[in-house]
């Protein structure tokens, strides 16, 4: 069983490592839904981290259907990635029609090889969930991750479960959107899955002690739960046959 972290900020990233996560997904801009690391965060993170870490390769919010000026983008932040010695990345395009940008995805997956590549939950925008399984499959991905088409994954149990039985140990399906250690035993069990996906996610006031009074911002930072990632990795490891 494997618990990946989604974090947004490098400190996240290193107190996600000493709780116990096995892998994380590195992102910025959490208002936008996570985009791609700047270059500082990706060396930073190398340093620090020895467990894999998989970087979001998303130029920008909004939704995932990119242009030509966007998709350059993305292959020089996959390359990017590979040249730091990353142990894979997150991708997702979609057409206008909602079914997978099979051609791109294909190529971000040639161009990240050896790396390994995750079509993240632009796959829960997409029209057909089963055509679009058997379409990232094709394009050489190593993993779905998503919510069941639905925003929160203990929601979506039953379409994550059919995915799981469809992809028959072709493809990880790994749940994620409102995973936490109250419903992450049950979500596994239920579905079937052997690798769930958490933010942990909980605000962090600023620890400044002059604040200006007509500014009308709290400052509050996003960082990760230490205490949510342990008991979630406590509840996988409790599932009979789990590694220790």
């Amino acid at each position: 069983m494997l618990l990946e972290i989604a974090v947004f900020n490098i400190q996240s990233a290193i107190d996600a490592g000493k709780a116990g996560a096995d892998r994380i997904e590195l992102c910025e801009n959490p208002f936008d839904g996570g985009t791609t690391p700047s270059y500082g965060t990706l060396q930073a993170v190398r340093k620090h981290l020895q467990i894999p870490v998989f970087p979001i390769i998303r130029p920008r919010g909004g939704d995932f259907l990119f242009n030509d000026a966007e998709f350059e983008v993305m292959k020089e932040d996959v390359l990017l990635c590979k040249r730091l010695g990353f142990d894979g990345v997150v991708i997702g395009m979609l057409n206008i029609d909602g079914s997978i940008d099979e051609v791109r995805t294909a190529l971000l997956v040639e161009i990240a090889y050896p790396m390994e590549v995750t079509f993240h939950r632009a796959f829960d925008r997409a029209a057909n969930p089963y055509d679009a399984l058997e379409t990232i499959i094709g394009c050489g991905c190593q993993r779905i991750l998503t919510s069941g088409q639905v925003p929160n994954a203990n929601k979506g149990k039953d379409l994550i479960t059919q995915l799981i039985r469809q992809a028959n140990e072709r493809i990880i399906i790994m749940p994620g959107s409102g995973v936490r250690s109250q419903n992450i035993l049950s979500l596994a069990k239920e579905t079937g899955a052997t690798e769930l996906h958490s933010s942990a996610r909980k605000m962090q006031a600023s620890s400044m002690q002059f604040i200006v009074p007509g500014m009308n911002e709290a400052l509050e930072n996003i960082t990760v739960d230490v205490n949510e990632i342990q008991e979630m990795k406590s509840a996988l490891l409790s599932i009979p046959g789990a590694p220790l």
